[in-house]
């Protein structure tokens, strides 16, 4: 896949009053499969749930048909507790919480914005007590007001199309962020595993030194072994031992970490996550893996990514206040009124007199402001700028992520196979060095290097194997998968107080 950079347009490109609308969706296709130039405008992006609407819509073509399965990509993993924590974490999580507010945030203002193309009405009532030449005189003055700003200008429609493309931009983060913290989640899951397998062997090579310890020490005592034979497998034994702490301290955090990412106190998992060091087995996910391998990495996965969304949302934002900005500088009109009541008695409202209505057109044109609004619109134009170069540095990375998640499981997946048999080589050498040990056939050295290199052995092959898990877990990252925008919103949330 190749991607190319078009000509950067000068700022002064975009004081062009309108904008050629184009679907975004197709604008990202041709950027990341390599077309030569993008439109000289920037389209309006779809948003986070028109993309999951077109996606569903898309199931079924011949492209979504060499697509892998990403929605819930943790279930391709055969470990259900996995899934249980990406789950979980997507409705405890505080961040994520805190990203659910600032979707409801954007919300009221892209409402806020869109009232105020609406009319305004408001209801009123005033009480006057007047006293003179010792007379006290009491007005009744209920009132009825109405106010309508045409927008001859656009300036509000402009800005009502930002705040919905913030909206959008927003939405499409809370994906983003949902997404990240599934893959956070299995990430630290996979290493706390990992963590626990490495120790579970150095406690079974322990078991196994102590064993030969007590072999040379019978052997010594026979006058077959020498005393530096029982002092080296006592030397080897404390080594193995000293490396418990430090794996057990691994666990700790990694069982802490974990329970953070859930929303839940450092200690609240402990006793759910065990301590049988069980990596979760890749299962269908390497059937992903070589789907990808053979495809390599289409454009069509890329551009659902919901951090692209975002950046697609953020230039559309952009662009409605560029437009703003330029309206401006044009002339408003509006509209406002009132109809009041004005009696010295509540039975005098009802009269004919007391009626009071006025009506009233302004209009307000900025004829001459020493440049500042001509400034303001460039140094939007100047933002624009950066919305769009921040679209293209997104673009590139989600490239990258993906191809380099690609070759990285690749890679893992083939040092795991090839570490896999070192280890069974490994395991019949300490075999048959014991036995010429007890034989007398070889020294202790031999049979103390079989039983280092063994245990470093799998201690690389346990990390290998992390490593395969996580980088498979980075390439669904990548590719974006995670949950639709429904089914995230069908999560049930865990209420703070309950944390």
């Amino acid at each position: 896949m190749i991607l190319t950079e078009e000509p950067f347009s000068s700022p002064r490109a975009f004081s062009q009053p309108r904008l050629h609308p184009q679907t975004v969706a197709l604008a990202v296709a041709l950027l990341l499969s390599g077309c030569s130039s993008l439109p000289h405008r920037t389209p309006a992006p779809e948003t986070a749930a028109s993309a999951a609407a077109r996606t569903a819509t898309d199931v079924g073509t011949p492209a979504a048909a060499t697509l892998p399965v990403l929605s819930r990509w943790w279930q391709q993993f055969d470990d259900p507790q996995l899934g249980a924590l990406v789950e979980e974490a997507l409705s405890g999580n505080l961040e994520l919480a805190s990203a659910r507010a600032r979707v409801m945030q954007a919300r009221a203002l892209r409402e806020q914005a869109a009232a105020a193309l609406a009319p305004q009405l408001g209801l009123g009532a005033s009480l006057t007590r007047q006293r003179s030449s010792g007379s006290t005189t009491t007005v009744l003055a209920p009132l009825l007001s109405a106010s309508w700003e045409l927008d001859a200008s656009g300036r509000l429609a402009a800005t009502e199309r930002g705040a919905a493309a913030d909206l959008a931009a927003t939405e499409a983060t809370l994906l983003a962020s949902a997404h990240s913290l599934a893959g956070e989640v299995a990430l630290a899951q996979v290493a706390l595993r990992g963590n626990q397998a490495r120790r579970a062997l150095v406690q079974a090579s322990l078991e196994a030194q102590q064993q030969t310890l007590q072999l040379t020490q019978w052997r010594a005592q026979a006058g077959l072994a020498s005393t530096l034979d029982v002092e080296q497998a006592r030397a080897s034994l404390e080594q193995t031992r000293a490396q418990r702490p430090a794996w057990d301290t691994a666990i700790a955090q990694g069982e802490h970490a974990l329970a953070v990412l859930l929303g839940l106190e450092p200690k609240a998992l402990q006793a759910r996550l065990g301590r049988d060091g069980r990596l979760p087995a890749p299962g269908e996910a390497l059937a992903t893996l070589d789907r990808q391998l053979e495809a390599g990495v289409p454009a069509e996965l890329l551009r659902r990514r919901p951090d692209l969304v975002a950046a697609e949302a953020t230039i559309s934002a952009e662009l409605a206040r560029l437009d703003a900005r330029q309206a401006a500088r044009q002339p408003d009109f509006a509209l406002s009124g009132t109809l009041g009541w004005r009696a010295l008695t509540l039975a005098a409202l009802g009269g004919s007199g007391a009626l009071v209505a006025t009506l009233a057109a302004s209009v307000d044109w900025p004829v001459h402001d020493g440049g500042l609004l001509a400034a303001q619109v460039e140094a939007q134009q100047a933002v624009l700028e950066q919305a769009r170069l921040s679209w293209r540095a997104a673009t590139l990375t989600a490239a990258q992520d993906a191809e380099d998640s690609l070759a990285a499981a690749a890679g893992s997946r083939a040092q795991a196979r090839a570490l896999g048999e070192a280890v069974t080589a490994a395991t019949q050498a300490l075999a048959l060095a014991r036995q010429r040990y007890q034989a007398g056939l070889i020294d202790f050295t031999t049979l103390l290097d079989a039983q280092r290199t063994l245990l470093a052995l799998q201690t690389s092959q346990v990390g290998a194997e992390v490593d395969l898990r996580q980088n498979l877990i980075r390439l669904f990252k990548a590719l974006g998968g995670g949950l639709s925008a429904a089914d995230l919103a069908a999560l049930p949330v865990r209420a703070a107080a309950t944390r």
